[in-house]
């Protein structure tokens, strides 16, 4: 109709095919027909090549021009409106989006006994009868990692050894990183030493305002070589830098410098993840594989609770950079809400009924 976006199916066709059974509640509806779904695979790692980083190029910085938001956001506004995704594609989206997710709990009354049950939620993510009326089968599916503050990582290693799942952790001073770049640095080693595979450091804004792109460039290489073998995320407080312009520099010095991931909030901030600037982002990622030939990983945190804001993000990582970028090694949702509706809405999916969100609680 004239005036209106069309609305094409996204399809799933492209990734690791399983079946997902049809239940009687599903087939006493009426429902479009859909190839069978995709999942992915029961263990995530970090088998892509990794970024070596490279000399800060501030010629390059200097060149990039203002970002133009309001493209960014019809450019959202479009891509979100004329792709929908339903019935099976849908619950083998959600599961894809469960795979991808890094399962957090930073509060403040923290404690190991909430760590050790955000754990066993990750080994068991979908009860067992979810995942029986999808037919999974014995094939399990779990998040990429869980995400903790520094105290509780020795906690989770140990409660998540061998089961495939990483143990990310909070470190440079999280949420502000406005300690003393060595208290910082230490406070990574440290984490590294209790057993985190990946480690989601934070930038110090002022030195974006200040456009003090050397001194952020040096202060990220040396958390790139504090963490040793774990991946660096780096986060850049997106909420707070002001504009877009400020957005996409501070993400291409934290890759000049060798960050393996660009996050783009701490989840503390009064604006989180938006989809432009998720887009903006994900933009430089393109840039500097073009450029490098290495791919970055995105994070997008804070804000993300609901499955069909899940389904935005994972649409715009398809759209922009393609199959590769749906993998744990190069996207993530940080999030802690966001499992309990993607279980809400596959149980929908099984059953036909919507629960309570208490019956899928976290820790």
């Amino acid at each position: 109709m004239k005036g209106k976006t069309q609305s094409a199916d996204v399809e799933v066709t492209d990734l690791p095919q399983i079946p997902i059974r049809k239940t009687t509640a599903q087939k006493s509806r009426k429902a479009e027909a859909s190839p069978p779904p995709a999942n992915t695979p029961e263990h995530t790692g970090h088998g892509i090549a990794r970024n070596p980083g490279m000399p800060l190029d501030l010629g390059f910085i200097e060149s990039m021009r203002a970002v133009n938001r309001s493209a960014l956001e019809r450019r959202v506004q479009t891509m979100t409106k004329r792709r929908s995704i339903k019935g099976d594609n849908q619950a083998a989206w959600l599961l894809r989006a469960l795979a991808v997710m890094d399962l957090t709990s930073l509060n403040s009354n923290d404690t190991d006994e909430r760590i050790l049950r955000l754990c066993a939620k990750a080994l068991q993510p979908l009860r067992r009868d979810i995942a029986d009326g999808l037919g999974l089968g014995s094939t399990v599916i779990r998040p990429a990692a869980v995400c903790v503050y520094h105290p509780f990582v020795a906690t989770a290693a140990g409660a998540l050894k061998g089961s495939g799942i990483h143990v990310a952790a909070v470190s440079t001073a999280f949420p502000h990183g406005l300690a003393p770049l060595d208290t910082r640095l230490k406070e990574i080693e440290a984490s590294v030493k209790d057993g985190a595979d990946e480690i989601d450091v934070v930038i110090r804004r002022g030195l974006v305002y200040g456009a003090k792109w050397q001194e952020l460039y040096d202060e990220i290489a040396a958390m790139r070589a504090a963490c040793g073998d774990a991946h660096l995320k780096v986060i850049l407080g997106t909420g707070d830098l002001a504009t877009l312009r400020n957005v996409t520099v501070a993400s291409m010095v934290a890759m000049m410098a060798g960050a393996d991931f660009i996050k783009t909030s701490t989840g503390k901030e009064s604006t989180n993840a938006t989809l432009p600037v998720g887009l903006a982002m994900v933009r430089a990622i393109r840039a500097y594989f073009e450029e490098t030939g290495y791919m970055i990983g995105f994070k997008p945190a804070g804000g993300i609770s609901t499955a069909k804001a899940a389904l935005d993000w994972l649409v715009l990582m398809k759209e922009e950079l393609g199959r590769p970028w749906l993998e744990p090694e190069l996207f993530r949702f940080g999030a802690s809400s966001l499992l309990t509706d993607i279980e809400r809405q596959l149980e929908h999916h099984v059953t036909g009924r919507y629960s309570a969100n208490y019956r899928h609680s976290l820790a």
